[in-house]
């Protein structure tokens, strides 16, 4: 699977309503066939902050992505409610889920 972590740095003045703004790319970043999850967190630290976690089955459901008219149309109405360019991680793993942490193992 194609794995992107990706930080955005919103305007303050727009933090609040991130998830609003955002919500047309994510309804439809879900609904496309080859997404696994397409999820937005706050950051604890800095009210201003989301990260987002997001996962494609492979290499053709990560280009359909960025060639789907919902991205096309989230690269014009995002970014003028951005404080600067967003900071991605994005890896190919070999892997389809989460794994479970055994670390931290949940006892019955």
């Amino acid at each position: 699977m194609i794995f992107i972590t990706a930080k955005f740095r919103i305007r303050p003045e727009h933090a609040d309503r991130w998830p609003e703004i955002a919500a047309e790319f994510t309804r439809a970043t879900r609904a496309e066939p080859g997404c696994l999850w397409f999820d937005w967190s706050r950051s604890l630290d800095d009210p201003n902050e989301y990260v987002l976690v997001e996962a494609f089955r492979d290499d053709q459901a990560g280009a359909a992505h960025v060639q789907s008219e919902h991205f096309k149309k989230a690269q014009q109405t995002l970014p003028p409610h951005l404080a600067e360019t967003p900071r991605i991680v994005n890896a190919t793993v070999d892997q389809q889920d989460w794994s479970l942490l055994g670390e931290m193992a949940v006892q019955d």
